[in-house]
């Protein structure tokens, strides 16, 4: 008899690889509901995202870097999934994974004018910066086409993962609300918030956990050397990032 359940076992594709690929299935949701959590508790709207930011930088500095951080971490986790999609249905992992991708430099876009934003209070205070960005909220930039990217690569391989039952039906259903999650920018915490992140936890973190745990397990002094080789290079590019 054929075994119909669901597998959650991701290939090791060369690129990205399932170390790279599982560690961005788990960290990027986890990290993008955490950063929608942490302003939850102010308006929706970019002037009381504006003022929030006035009154509580640390807090409004981490929820933003949290979302940003998250939305890049996850495209090697899309890349992966798309991959085992591909094994059954390619197009819908071509369209998927590159919709959903596109989406994603779209959302990263969108974090670079919520710094910029923020910057504006921090040097010209809530209210000019209010009134800056509701003067060139609607202006022209070439992402703004990536919209249906945004929300449509979602929905795409939510019905991949589903037909190559790479994911059962509840975590199908609750990877397509991502495709939910407010886009533009300066936007705050709502309920489709929430129903998009905890999708995405639910559907993609026990996937990347599988893909972790798929295949050999390396030896502990290798273990160690990648971590430390990972710090050690994430410092220098911090410091080469700060000296500009």
């Amino acid at each position: 008899m054929t075994n119909t359940t669901t597998s959650t076992a991701v290939p090791d594709p060369v690129f990205p690889g399932r170390w790279v690929g599982g560690a961005s299935l788990v960290l990027g949701p986890l990290l993008l509901f955490t950063g929608v959590l942490l302003r939850v508790r102010f308006d929706f709207f970019f002037p009381a995202q504006l003022s929030a930011y006035g009154h509580h930088p640390a807090l409004m500095t981490a929820s933003y870097s949290l979302v940003s951080a998250g939305w890049v971490l996850l495209w090697p986790g899309v890349v992966l999934l798309a991959a085992r999609i591909g094994e059954r249905f390619r197009e819908l992992a071509l369209w998927g994974g590159a919709l959903t991708v596109l989406g994603l430099f779209a959302r990263t876009f969108h974090a670079g004018v919520d710094h910029l934003a923020f910057q504006l209070v921090a040097v010209q205070g809530a209210a000019s910066a209010t009134r800056t960005v509701s003067e060139t909220y609607g202006a022209f930039h070439v992402f703004s086409t990536l919209n249906a990217a945004v929300m449509g690569g979602w929905l795409l391989l939510a019905i991949g993962a589903y037909r190559s039952r790479v994911l059962g039906p509840l975590r199908a259903a609750a990877l397509a609300l991502a495709s939910a999650m407010p886009l533009g920018v300066l936007k705050g915490t709502t309920p489709l918030s929430f129903a998009a992140t905890a999708g995405l936890c639910i559907a993609l973190v026990p996937l990347g956990v599988a893909a972790l745990h798929d295949g050999p397990t390396p030896r502990a002094a290798t273990v160690a050397g990648r971590l430390l080789l990972v710090g050690a290079v994430g410092t220098a590019m911090f410091l080469f990032g700060q000296a500009g």
